[in-house]
């Protein structure tokens, strides 16, 4: 079921991923700078709006993207198969790999030696990088094999499927379900699985899942 945040949220991502903010979208889309601001997502009577197939239509020309790459960020997990995937080398390491020391800077960006490259679309954060999903706890939403791309600089809201790094080392894919001025809590994506819950202290980054390759 397609559900009014989650047009308002592609949007948000398809922006972020060309480096815009949503009014610098609707600009570059020869749209009302404010077409896409909050208060146009909210009817007078409280109910939710949704764009029109208008401005979608000029947003995905405007940049380049296909129908089915935008409906695929509706759902959260865009699917892109590896031999279509052109554009800049970014960094790439196994997810079980990312755990371990020597990989991430004090900033959360990769750093040391022991990542591989992965060519990717044209994601504009340059401190983007790639996790190779290992084993089934994230079925059905990632396989084992499939690879998302992470990029730190997007900016994270509820609902984004997100990469997680404790300061204990743990490194994981989740769903974010709110976060607060404390604590983040995280869904599974795989059912079977529980959710997480940690206060803000304990992680040393959340990056948000911008691509999958599947």
């Amino acid at each position: 079921m397609m559900r009014h945040e989650d047009v308002w949220r592609a949007i948000d991502a398809l922006a972020a991923e060309n480096g815009l903010s949503a009014s610098g979208l609707a600009r570059k889309a020869g749209l009302d700078p404010t077409a896409f601001n909050p208060s146009k997502r909210t009817g007078p009577d409280g109910r939710s709006r949704w764009p029109s197939t208008e401005s979608v239509a000029k947003v995905l020309t405007a940049t380049g993207t296909g129908i089915d790459a935008f409906a695929a960020l509706v759902t959260g997990a865009p699917a892109l198969p590896r031999k279509a995937m052109p554009g800049r080398r970014i960094p790439l390491i196994g997810l079980a790999q990312a755990g371990g020391q020597g990989f991430f800077d004090d900033g959360g960006y990769p750093a040391g030696a022991g990542w591989d490259e992965i060519s990717v679309p044209d994601v504009p954060d340059p401190h983007a990088y790639a996790l190779e999903i290992s084993g089934d706890s994230m079925e059905p939403v990632f396989r084992d094999g499939d690879v998302v791309i992470v990029s730190p600089g997007a900016p994270v809201r509820r609902g984004d499927r997100v990469v997680v790094r404790t300061r204990k080392g743990e490194v994981m894919a989740k769903e974010l379900l709110r976060q607060s001025a404390r604590r983040v809590e995280l869904a599974s994506l795989n059912p079977a699985h529980p959710g997480y819950s940690f206060g803000l202290d304990e992680l040393a980054f959340m990056h948000r899942i911008v691509w999958a390759s599947q």
